[in-house]
């Protein structure tokens, strides 16, 4: 007699294999079976966290300086609005008597002295005073520039000498017609000598030539 087992689970299996459920789908069939919930286009990257920094502004942001003040701080604003207009420490002068002059320099003042000051007098601010090479004066002079390329770019400038040097002062009033004069000290004659500062301001006190005096 032959045996029966065989025969058996092969029926066992013919009809229970039909029952078995379907095994399971790929990730691709899964995806075109079922709508995808995200958006068709990638969401646009969220910008990076804004760094913290210090309130100390180093040097006068380009185009702040101009023929009517420094910023929103007009010439003949009070010393709080150069203040705020500068955004940092001015440091804590004040006139010797009421309606003196003095200045709010940035701090701290390196060994060289200060490199940009604002000039206070009669309770108003009156003028800007600039030592650095990097902070380019309204139409674009700077600190280390020849008389040359200064004559180029201020033709309507007026030469005066200098006091103290063999040097010049190059006064260009304002192209607008405003009250404001800038001033180049140039030390030194001819078309090679250079611009040791330049101040900007309102007259008489953009013309004194030891500061406050």
């Amino acid at each position: 007699m032959k045996p029966v087992l065989p025969i058996l689970l092969l029926a066992a299996c013919a009809i229970g294999c039909t029952d078995q459920a379907a095994p399971p789908a790929t990730p691709a069939a899964a995806e075109a079976a079922s709508p995808v919930d995200a958006p068709s286009t990638p969401a646009p990257a969220m910008p990076a966290s804004a760094t913290g920094g210090s309130l100390r502004v180093d040097a006068p942001a380009p185009g702040t300086i101009t023929f009517n003040g420094f910023g929103p701080a007009a010439f003949g604003a009070d010393a709080e609005q150069v203040r705020i207009a500068w955004g940092g420490d001015l440091g804590d002068a004040g006139p010797d008597e009421p309606g003196g002059c003095y200045y709010l320099i940035p701090q701290p003042v390196g060994p060289e002295g200060y490199r940009t000051a604002f000039m206070v007098e009669g309770d108003a601010f009156v003028r800007i005073d600039v030592r650095r090479d990097d902070v380019a004066a309204p139409g674009g002079g700077k600190v280390g520039m020849t008389r040359a390329q200064l004559v180029a770019l201020y033709p309507g400038f007026e030469a005066e000498p200098h006091k103290y040097t063999d040097g010049e002062y190059l006064r260009i009033a304002d192209p607008a017609g405003g009250q404001g004069v800038l001033v180049f000290e140039v030390d030194g004659t001819g078309d090679e000598a250079r611009a040791t500062t330049w101040r900007i301001g309102l007259p008489p006190q953009v013309d004194y030539v030891e500061g406050c005096s």
